[in-house]
């Protein structure tokens, strides 16, 4: 199955919205004023009497969809990720201590909203979200897995965010042929001397630097692990046994993100010397988002090097 048809992962979103639209009439879209950045107008445009625009007002969009979730509905809540932490509370006391079937689906996270800064740049979701009891967290690599997932996703029960970006998507997945299942991880490339684990687009300079050193005769695994919450310990465990050392990387804070939920495992499992890369502090203005992952050492080289340093 190859996939990949979108080079942006917001576009990949709004198409495949409608065509679970399409397939099921129960799915009710619900915006605060971001329908046009987010793509969630393609289901606006296709079907108006499920599309609901609460205006900006992210904790009455939370409970309105609890509210169509208790009546049989399917919501989906869209909106940027850095202010749907305004209805945390609503997340946690509407949606997950009720158990509810409403699926939160953010775009321009991470430092993918890049002309607008700090403000807008979240690097703290993952961590705000995955303590909420209930939830689960699915952060795709790229278009081609928003496109494999998002129908896995929407018939799964229960609550769950779904962290995209916005545009830069470059290819991970696009070529692999797997069967998305949420709290499953996928080998991208088989190693046996170290292990790089992370999740989203900068899992594309986890590649780059495994090319790199491959041609330095080190032999190394990278693995997607789009399921944050529930995380596939098996995998997990299984490659901190066969290298002995896992390095992580991921778009957001390094305090309670993808590698402190990896390394939740690997500690209670079979503990290896493990790294960290991702963010350590708050976004900047750029021009785009590569730019940022640059700026904050993000990059391959990066990886390269702490790899190395674990190695050694």
């Amino acid at each position: 199955m190859l996939r990949g048809s979108f080079s942006s992962i917001r576009e990949a979103f709004g198409k495949t919205l409608v065509s679970l639209g399409e397939k099921d009439k129960d799915i009710m879209v619900i915006t605060a004023d971001v329908g046009d950045s987010s793509r969630a107008s393609y289901f606006r445009e296709r079907f108006p009497d499920r599309y609901f625009n609460v205006g900006i007002s992210e904790q009455d969009m939370v409970n309105f969809a609890a509210g169509l979730s208790a009546v049989g509905k399917k919501p989906v809540v869209v909106g940027f990720a850095m202010f749907l932490m305004r209805a945390w509370e609503q997340m946690r006391n509407s949606i997950g201590r009720m158990n509810l079937n409403v699926k939160v689906f953010v775009t321009h996270s991470g430092y993918s909203d890049s002309g607008d800064g700090s403000s807008h740049q979240a690097l703290e979701d993952i961590a705000l979200m995955r303590v909420i009891p209930n939830f689960k967290v699915v952060v795709p690599a790229d278009a081609a897995e928003v496109e494999r997932s998002m129908e896995v996703v929407m018939n799964d029960k229960g609550p769950l965010y779904y962290r995209m970006g916005r545009d830069y998507s470059p290819p991970i997945t696009s070529t692999l042929d797997y069967k998305f299942e949420i709290g499953k991880a996928y080998v991208i490339k088989e190693g046996d001397d170290l292990a790089i684990m992370g999740a989203g687009v900068v899992l594309w300079d986890a590649l780059k630097a495994a090319e790199e050193l491959e041609r330095m005769g080190i032999s190394t695994a990278v693995i997607n692990v789009p399921s944050i919450k529930p995380i596939d310990s098996s995998t997990i465990e299984y490659f901190a046994r066969k290298t002995g050392r896992v390095l992580t990387v991921e778009e957001h804070s390094v305090y309670g993100g993808v590698g402190s939920a990896i390394a939740e495992v690997v500690v209670k499992t079979y503990p290896v010397p493990i790294r960290f890369i991702g963010a350590t502090t708050f976004g900047r203005s750029a021009r785009s988002q590569r730019e940022l992952l640059d700026y904050y050492g993000i990059t391959a080289k990066n990886i390269v090097n702490a790899s190395l340093e674990l190695i050694k």
